[in-house]
């Protein structure tokens, strides 16, 4: 049974695992990369038919460029390969996309197509995928208040011009964050935006995190009951 998902507006996963899958397996870490894209590719397919609106992956962190060479080079291929060859899918989906993060860090060639890819699915109506690529949830608040320093608009700050100078101000705050590979922790990963966000971990890998995970997940969450602070009856 799918379940309703009229108070979920804005899902967010943490796609941990893909390493650790490999390992167990014997294989090459980028083995377990490209399966964790396919993965990813999938659950994108089912959020846009629960008519999910937003939904944000954890792709890569700004700790990720630390990791060898080689495995930032194969993922920034994988990327830019996956890009390529899923924008007519993205077109036919009508599915928004978006980057979160520090784009400018990012290969210029990369940088070429993710601007191609956003510029090509900025008028679709339907879910708003955004990936997180270079994205580091310290390194957010830092530039925003950077960008307000420099902008100069008010001798005040409050929620609203921080909210306002984050790398997508129009994406509401997330409802659920899904965690994969049994880590309980949010990772640097939107520190402002998930105050209030509800967490549900999962023990499984990230390619092992098939559509009935995610249903399961989906369901836990619409028996939790939010009070954001406030007092219930």
């Amino acid at each position: 049974m799918t379940p309703a998902l009229t108070n979920l507006k804005h899902l967010a996963i943490i796609m941990d695992g893909n390493g650790r899958w490999a390992k167990d397996k014997n294989l090459d870490r980028i083995v377990g990369h490209k399966e964790g894209a396919k993965s990813a590719k999938k659950i994108i397919e089912t959020c846009s038919n629960l008519n999910i609106k937003y939904l944000t992956l954890y792709t890569f962190s700004t700790e990720n460029w630390d990791r060898p060479q080689f495995e930032v080079d194969s993922l920034m291929a994988l990327l830019s390969g996956m890009l390529n060859n899923e924008i007519k899918e993205l077109e036919g989906n009508n599915i928004v996309f978006k980057v979160v993060g520090r784009v400018e860090d990012l290969p210029k060639s990369v940088q070429k197509i993710v601007s191609n890819t956003v510029e090509r699915t900025k008028n679709n109506t339907g879910l708003v995928l955004s990936l997180a690529l270079s994205y580091g949830g310290r390194q957010e608040i830092i530039d925003a208040m950077n960008k307000i320093l420099k902008n100069k608009e008010s001798k005040i700050i409050d929620e609203e011009i921080v909210k306002n100078h984050l790398y997508f101000p129009e994406m509401p705050d997330p409802d659920l964050i899904i965690r994969t590979g049994g880590e309980f922790r949010l990772s640097n990963f939107l520190l402002w935006q998930s105050a209030y966000s509800e967490m549900y971990i999962s023990k499984k890998n990230w390619p092992d995190f098939k559509e009935k995970d995610l249903m399961t997940a989906l369901e836990d969450f619409n028996h939790r009951n939010r009070t954001f602070g406030k007092l219930t009856d």
